[in-house]
């Protein structure tokens, strides 16, 4: 349920606030009341309310100031305030514009029905704002796997792309050195579980391994498939010696891990760790070196480094994905099954013709799994479903004992995923276009050019600016200076902002440009606009 907090000086007004609806019937809770300004700041502290109906004048601290302290401290979104004011007051409610408050009312002319009209409209904000929110975060879990991988594969088109990409999901590279681990959960009793069960298992062991990490350096945890993993360990400082010290480092983490994870839930890990790696750039070597190393651990010996793995000779190159880079991409973006096609008959055509290369068409199986469940949306559902009838599901291909087995099962793998691009393709153009218009409004504050996006989404400008003037009404640089413009008008309006500040809020180059801006799009200028507000 929603929590209501009343706040009044009058305890009279709280009663019969508190008794005007049924609450529970909107789904709302009235979690307390409180006399003074002062007062309701605790009790917000404390419990968090979703909405606050306060009184615009109250000793001690008042209804605006109230309102003030927690826009900002708690920004826009939660609580929803309702200011209650008098006939005297309402020249004060242009203050309460300010400080972003949801409606007001007149304290005389307060009905049952008035009080309803006002709180079913905040709890629809309320219920769209929780929804952007959701959808948002889900987007960044997307946005942030699929960065990853690209980054693990070595799969940006440009180091721009890189660049804005880590910019916009905030992920630092400023470290001094990078250590690659690739890594499996082990469970023995796993493969005896439902599906949901093992889902539950491993999504919660990468988990704890996320959480474990993070106590010891800074790492990012990237899942691969339900049991595979991949770590980066980033060095705030270089190892005075590049060999054991760092390895020495890594093993501890990793065991204590393994051990932590094994009290829980009785899984361990098997891990293989590539070599240290000084730039951001060259993260998909560590990689690669990880899956190398990764081939030569065992129960008795389960983290095993790339370094004296190579010494012994007893490794087998792994499958660099990235040779197929930009048509795999391209792919995937596009929802292309033909190239798709073409791209994964190459690769099984190389290794048919060379079968005792089997490591190596196993380890291109996986890229292709990997890249295939964090990629696309709801990736792990999708491609569980392409194997329903297999009780082994997708983790099939690793059953398979020979290239030609392996072949087949990217055959039947490429098939499906196939037909999905081909029922996918006819949106996904739209759904681009879709994307890029929520980026602009949620990034409106910076500058946006047509190259910048385009590099974000990893398409050219040219085919960005394509799409927009097919799926849109206007074209992209048009669309940004009307959203900008828009943020403007609601900046100058409720915020009383200059209008060189605003020009700057906004990214604009200057004030100048701005008003020349805000004149094409709206017919008038900015101080035009300002004094019409007040005449």
């Amino acid at each position: 349920m929603y929590q209501l907090l009343i706040v009044d000086d009058e305890p009279l007004v709280q009663v019969g606030i508190k008794s005007m609806l049924n609450w529970a019937e909107l789904g709302i809770e009235v979690c307390a009341t409180a006399g003074n300004g002062q007062a309701a700041l605790e009790i917000i502290e404390e419990k968090s309310p979703d909405i606050v109906i306060t009184d615009i004048k109250m000793p001690v601290m008042s209804g605006l100031e109230l309102a003030r302290i927690c826009m900002e401290r708690y920004g826009t979104l939660r609580p929803s305030f309702i200011i209650l004011t008098s006939y005297e007051d309402f020249h004060m409610a242009k203050e309460a514009l300010t400080y972003q408050v949801a409606d007001y009312l007149v304290k005389l002319e307060l009905t049952p029905e008035i009080l309803r009209e006002s709180i079913e409209k905040v709890l629809q904000k309320i219920r769209e704002a929780d929804s952007n929110r959701e959808n948002s975060v889900s987007d960044m879990h997307l946005f942030y796997d699929k960065f990853f991988i690209r980054l693990l594969h070595n799969l940006f088109e440009s180091e721009e792309q890189f660049l804005l990409q880590s910019r916009d999901l905030n992920v630092n590279f400023q470290y001094e050195g990078y250590v690659c681990c690739y890594g499996e959960i082990i469970s023995p009793g796993a493969d005896t579980l439902p599906g949901d069960k093992q889902l539950s298992l491993f999504t919660s062991s990468l988990q704890m391994i996320r959480e474990l990490g993070v106590k010891y350096m800074p790492v990012y945890a990237v899942s691969l498939d339900i049991r595979h993993f991949a770590l980066i360990f980033c060095y705030e400082k270089l190892p005075e010696t590049e060999g054991a010290s760092y390895s020495g480092q890594i093993t501890a983490v990793l065991q204590s891990m393994s051990a932590t994870l094994h009290n829980y839930y009785n899984v361990s890990l098997h891990c293989g760790i590539g070599s240290l790696v000084e730039e951001a750039a060259f993260i998909c070597d560590s990689y690669q070196y990880s899956r190398q190393a990764f081939l030569a651990a065992s129960k008795e010996d389960p983290i095993r480094f790339f370094e004296p793995v190579l010494r012994e000779n007893s490794y087998h190159s792994s499958f660099n994905i990235s040779l197929f880079r930009s048509d795999l991409t391209r792919a995937f973006e596009e929802y292309d099954a033909e190239i798709l096609q073409k791209t994964i008959a190459s690769i099984c055509e190389l290794f048919l013709a060379h079968p005792e290369h089997y490591v190596q068409a196993l380890d291109a199986a996986c890229n292709i799994l990997y890249l295939s469940i964090s990629l696309m949306q709801d990736g792990e559902t999708i491609v569980s479903g392409f194997f329903e009838g297999n009780p082994d599901g997708y983790r099939s291909i690793y059953k398979q004992s020979s290239v030609e087995q392996i072949v087949e099962w990217l055959n039947l793998f490429t098939k499906k995923l196939s037909e999905l691009f081909q029922n996918r393709r006819k949106d996904y153009k739209n759904h681009i276009v879709t994307n890029v218009k929520k980026y602009v409004n949620e990034h409106i504050r910076e500058r946006l050019s047509l190259n910048e996006v385009a590099a974000v989404f990893g398409i050219s400008p040219g085919y960005l600016s394509q799409l927009f003037g097919k799926y849109n009404e206007t074209g992209f640089t048009e669309y940004v200076n009307s959203c900008k413009i828009r943020e403007s008008k609601r900046l100058l309006k409720e915020e009383n902002r200059k209008v060189y500040e605003v020009a700057e809020m906004l990214g604009f180059e200057s004030a100048f440009y701005f008003s020349k801006v805000f004149k094409k799009v709206e017919g008038m200028a900015p101080r035009e606009y300002i004094n019409g507000l007040f005449s």
